[in-house]
């Protein structure tokens, strides 16, 4: 199988693709991205892990210091991955655990289409209600050809399926069948093994076919229970941890004591407690010494798998992402005799202000790291800022295909392999939690116990807009230089004014109002532009696509001609896909309902960077959306994929309360 990467300048085989979500792993925890400094600064204080595998995965490849998830909690953050849009175009919002992912195209889907084999392993979350297993949203039915894992939010909460010590025992499922005899399996040794056998039986049987796996890790998120053991001698092929698949013993760490063991380095760790040097240390306490137990774990895990691609001679062509799905929690699910787990022990939010569920740095900036040997350069440092639903689209770009045109992200391909022009990643975040910001000493004194409320965050170049307790699209955003302030004390808005309603205008014209998620900002008018010029009509382009569902890259048109409105009489051109340009006239500010009659086409309606109609998935229905508009001029896209032999399109919409009507060519221009 071959596919054209238009950057590399030349044709290689698709590479297979590797996605490693952990969960709730904070920027500061990874040795690379923050622990190595502590340690080179010896502060006995201020204790640090170490995660050798992971800082050799990195040597290796590439980091990207400024790779942000998009969401700061589990389940709308995996959403948005899986599906390539934001938060404000997700069917996942806010703390919707369990909710269905949505019916619309996944990153499995994408890159099933060009001929990989597609698994999914671990936590997923987004199956939606109903009796298990015939869950509407089970992983088998969004893309993936194999599942091993849990199904269930909340069954990610515990790592010993049988055993758990918090909340006892769960189910696991491979594909719709629960499995049974899991004693003493601890969750992240499960999954690894899982995913090595699954790595080497399809070397064996189905070597000329890419994979993709979305390999999706529980930990080191809630409960800190402990493995069994140490991690098994050596690695890869013929060490590490190994698949045995047989009921009671399932992997090669299934036997000795749940929860017992502790890495010896940690076990017999000291700090200085007190910050006083003539005052003897003491150990850490055992809290700690088990959160750091998880997180070397999950090196010792990815460092296995990594040694697996070399033996089996596929590491040059396997494509390895390593991400968290948001920043670092203060959650331990322990019994009482514990202390209590805090992330200012190891400072796992690192320089930033903010944990998981907060949309300061901390909470959205994760330790993110690409490894592909010959493609991407050793060493190679990402500083470019971009986020989570990017991965659809450089995994589209890197195998041959095509995101669907839905996708809010853009490819990271050429910051990767240091070869063709970066797009700007278009970084938008919203989120609502009843909670606080942690009142951490290591937390600016105007970030501490400041209430969350609705929150909003986005990014342009060095600069991010945050806003926290939004009561009205009015709100001003704090802003910040996070490349000068990383912790976010030195407030400019005042000095910004023009881009404090740049961001205000970005905001409304990134995302579109769900009932599920409500939003004070949802019936604010999107501004209309100012100060520009325009002619009659719209661009319709022509061209010849060769896909299931519309390409968000579309190539070279066949053919452009003016034309009066969006029809296909009135497009004309050879190709099988019409894009219309240009902008709509909006003749008076309020709410706006628009509908598509467009005969079993794939259609697609963009206004700004809104998706205000997706057609692209389900054909038979006369797809809708609903847009609050200032009067004036808006940008507009619209996309019909031709399905039948006698396409047809009809674009309606419907003022506030008043009857639908055709746009007809008074609102039309370029």
């Amino acid at each position: 199988m071959l596919g054209v990467f238009p950057y590399a300048g030349y044709t290689q085989e698709k590479p297979n693709i590797i996605f490693i979500l952990v969960d709730d792993l904070g920027y500061g925890d990874i040795g690379v991205f923050f622990q190595n400094e502590r340690k080179v600064r010896n502060e006995r204080s201020e204790p640090w892990i170490m995660t050798p595998m992971l800082d050799k995965m990195a040597n290796e490849g590439a980091i990207l210091t400024n790779h942000y998830t998009a969401a700061p909690v589990c389940a709308p953050s995996r959403a948005s991955i899986l599906m390539g849009v934001n938060q404000g175009h997700a069917h996942v919002r806010n703390n919707q655990f369990d909710k269905e992912i949505g019916d619309n195209y996944t990153m499995a889907d994408v890159l099933k289409n060009v001929g990989y084999e597609t698994i999914a392993i671990g936590k997923w979350g987004l199956q939606g209600k109903g009796k298990g297993p015939d869950w509407p949203a089970h992983p088998l039915k969004k893309g993936f050809d194999h599942y091993f894992g849990y199904i269930r939010h909340g069954d990610g909460h515990e790592h010993y399926p049988v055993e758990g010590i918090y909340r006892g025992s769960k189910e696991v499922y491979d594909g719709y069948e629960l499995v049974e005899g899991l004693d003493k399996s601890y969750t992240g040794d499960l999954f690894t093994a899982k995913a090595k056998d699954f790595i080497i039986s399809h070397q064996k049987e189905k070597s000329d076919q890419p994979f993709f796996m979305y390999l999706a890790y529980d930990t080191p998120h809630a409960v800190l229970e402990l493995p069994t053991q140490d991690y098994p001698a050596g690695g890869g092929l013929n060490g590490g941890l190994q698949w045995l698949g047989t009921p009671g013993k399932m992997i090669n760490t299934a036997f000795g004591e749940v929860d017992s063991f502790t890495y010896p380095e940690f076990a017999t760790a000291t700090y200085d407690h007190d910050k006083d040097e003539n005052t003897p240390e003491i150990e850490w306490p055992s809290t700690y010494q088990r959160y750091a137990t998880v997180n070397r774990r999950i090196d010792d895990q990815v460092g296995d798998l990594m040694q697996l691609l070399d033996d089996l001679d596929i590491s040059k062509n396997t494509l390895v992402i390593f991400t968290s799905d948001n920043g670092p929690s203060r959650e331990s699910y322990l019994p009482k005799e514990y202390v209590a787990y805090t992330p200012e022990f190891f400072n796992n939010f690192a320089n930033f202000d903010g944990i998981k569920r907060d949309v300061y740095e901390g909470g959205l900036r994760t330790a993110t790291i690409a490894h592909w040997p010959t493609h991407i350069k050793a060493g190679t440092v990402v500083s470019a800022p971009s986020i989570s639903y990017d991965w659809m689209t450089t995994f589209a770009e890197v195998s041959g295909a095509a995101a669907p045109i839905r996708t809010d992200g853009v490819s990271l391909l050429p910051s990767l392999i240091g070869k063709g022009k970066q797009a700007s990643s278009k970084i938008y975040v919203e989120y609502s939690q009843n909670g606080k910001v942690p009142g951490y000493d290591e937390f600016l004194e105007s970030h501490r116990n400041k209430k969350r409320g609705e929150m909003q965050m986005l990014r342009k170049g060095e600069m991010v807009g945050v806003r926290y307790d939004i009561q009205s699209q009015e709100d001003d955003f704090e802003i910040y230089n996070v490349i000068k302030d990383p912790q976010q004390g030195n407030n400019l808005a005042n000095e910004n004014p023009k881009l404090q309603e740049e961001f205000k205008s970005i905001a409304l014209r990134s995302r579109i109002a769900d009932s599920g998620a409500p939003r004070p900002y949802d019936s604010s008018l999107v501004p209309a532009l100012k100060g520009l010029k325009f002619k009659d009509g719209l661009v319709a382009s022509s061209y010849k696509v060769q896909r299931a569902f519309i390409p968000s890259v579309l190539g070279k048109a066949i053919s452009e001609k003016v034309v009066a409105l969006p029809t296909i009489d009135e497009e004309g051109g050879d190709g099988n896909l019409v894009v219309w340009t240009g902008y709509i006239k909006v003749p008076e500010s309020g709410k706006y309902s628009f509908s598509a009659d467009r005969k079993k086409s794939h259609f697609f309606m963009r206004i700004h960077d809104i998706s205000v109609i997706d057609g692209n998935y389900a054909i038979d229905d006369s797809p809708q959306g609903t847009v609050h508009l200032e009067a004036g001029y808006h940008p507009v896209k619209i996309y019909l994929l031709k399905e039948d032999s006698s396409p047809k399109l009809e674009l309606s919409w419907a003022f506030e309360n008043e009857p639908n009507k055709v746009v007809n060519s008074e609102y039309w221009f370029r």
